[in-house]
């Protein structure tokens, strides 16, 4: 790790070593170290899966409308380049990576009913600095697989072997169609600029309070849908706990947040992203070209997500217990 550890300090300008990196986290999409040297620490998010660079700078702005209406987030450095994303060294394999500040902290408790409140102040603010979208949402978010993709992909992993194709199987002829049809697009009038990954997992807990992380999903996104999917997550997702999903809700209107939740239909994101993750995890856990280390890995997020995909019942009594709020 010292040549990438020197490569990234000589990119980003960060003075003479010796500099180290640490593996840290894994996420779908990136590999997070830490980079340490000259008495400093950095985040690197090393992406796993190509780059975008349209994506990073969407990131970037919408990173900064944020700040301006005073939501922290680690700030995403520029190299000495000017840009925020760069190209590690040949024996990386030509991957890319950004550049955050260091955060120290814990991970957001979603029982806490201080954080509650401090995310949906934010989820309103974020949503005020992202009004008047024009851009349509991604597909991820307003489409999901259809029954001849289900099966095409059940018959792959049944070859593979794969220990929970019984599981996928069952999911594939029950809930899968369920939930999509409840997948719609979203109604242009609704749309923000916004985070798209609200979760406590992207958020830490540090001296100062609470920051937002993670970024790297912004863009435009039904306010309504967002909002629900977040509440969904953060009030205990099929153990849903009303009191946290109320006290949530009611930060968010008393923050000026416009979205409201009016039935199953306002967790068109949440259906849309929940099966879509699970099919490309599945597709990779049966792909012959990545390496063993990713297939290891999306094979453990099927199992996961298998076990936590929306139940219909719960949705519907969480929109129940949010109507008086609205």
């Amino acid at each position: 790790m010292r040549d990438r550890a020197g490569f990234m300090a000589e990119t980003y300008a960060l003075g003479a070593g010796p500099w180290t990196m640490a593996p840290v986290t894994r996420g779908a999409l990136g590999q997070i170290w830490k980079l340490s040297g000259n008495g400093s620490s950095w985040a690197v998010k090393e992406l796993l899966f190509g780059c975008d660079e349209e994506q990073v700078h969407r990131e970037a702005a919408l990173r900064q409308a944020a700040e301006n209406v005073g939501i922290a987030s680690p700030r995403l450095i520029p190299n000495r380049h000017g840009t925020y994303v760069s190209q590690l060294t040949p024996s990386s394999d030509g991957s890319y990576a950004k550049l955050y500040d260091w955060i120290d902290g814990t991970e957001a408790d979603a029982s806490d009913p201080d954080v509650l409140d401090w995310f949906g102040r934010t989820m309103a603010l974020l949503h005020t600095a992202g009004e008047g979208a024009r851009e349509t949402p991604n597909s991820w978010y307003e489409r999901c697989p259809e029954d001849a993709d289900w099966e095409d992909l059940y018959k792959k992993v049944r070859q593979a072997g794969l220990p929970w194709s019984d599981a996928l199987g069952r999911f594939i002829e029950t809930r899968a169609a369920e939930l999509a049809r409840w997948v719609t697009p979203s109604d242009p009038g609704d749309l923000v600029m916004s985070h798209l990954d609200l979760r406590p997992q992207n958020v830490l807990v540090g001296p100062d309070g609470p920051v937002l992380l993670d970024w790297d999903n912004a863009g435009p996104i039904s306010a309504e849908r967002e909002l629900a999917r977040a509440v969904y997550v953060w009030s205990g997702g099929n153990e849903v706990n009303p009191a946290s999903a109320r006290r949530l809700a009611r930060a968010y209107r008393s923050a000026g947040g416009r979205a409201a939740i009016t039935g199953p239909q306002s967790f068109s994101m949440l259906f849309a992203t929940d099966l879509n993750y699970l099919y490309v995890q599945a597709e990779c856990a049966v792909d012959p070209t990545v390496t063993a280390a990713k297939r290891e890995f999306a094979s453990d997020q099927v199992v996961a997500c298998l076990r936590s995909v929306p139940q219909p019942a719960a949705v519907s009594r969480l929109a129940g217990e949010l109507a008086a709020v609205w």
